[in-house]
């Protein structure tokens, strides 16, 4: 891959792009735990203000599997900018929002305020044609508990 290639380098962002999305669309809507699957063997996610780091695909499914089976979230992805480095290496930031509840159980729950507005600074690495995260950092300036569902609207 050549990076001053416009049309390669589209395409590693694109690519990148779409782990980005991906990722969030396998907390909301699919299985958490797989979000390991976007990351490289020895990948980490972190959240340094708060302490926490997860290394390695194990630790990544693991983490991500424990979420409570009775949350709803919801979250928005936003000014994505994707920087291709090097021929296998790119970097992202990217702004997100998340709506979230525990304790759901089915049906419409009243709509609050976001949990959680921040952004991700991304590392990607590619390997045999592949992007995959090799890290992912969460800087959270807004953030609150997560709420309780409410009686479901009628």
């Amino acid at each position: 891959m050549d990076p001053k290639d416009p049309m390669e380098r589209l395409l590693a962002e694109r690519a990148c792009e779409r782990l980005i999305i991906d990722f969030v669309h396998r907390l909301d809507l699919g299985e958490p735990s797989s979000v390991a699957e976007l990351f490289t063997e020895d990948g980490v996610w972190q959240w340094p203000e708060d302490g926490r780091l997860v290394k390695g695909r194990d630790a990544l499914r693991a983490y991500f599997g424990s979420r409570p089976a009775d949350r709803l979230s919801r979250r928005t992805m936003s000014n994505v900018l994707v920087t291709v480095v090097s021929p296998d290496a790119a970097e992202a930031v990217s702004y997100f929002t998340t709506y979230r509840v525990d304790g759901y159980d089915g049906g419409m729950v009243p709509a609050g305020p976001p949990v959680q507005v921040g952004h991700y600074e991304d590392t990607f690495h590619r390997a045999d044609g592949a992007w995959l995260l090799a890290s992912r950092t969460l800087h959270l300036p807004f953030g609150g508990a997560t709420p309780r569902a409410n009686p479901p609207l009628t």
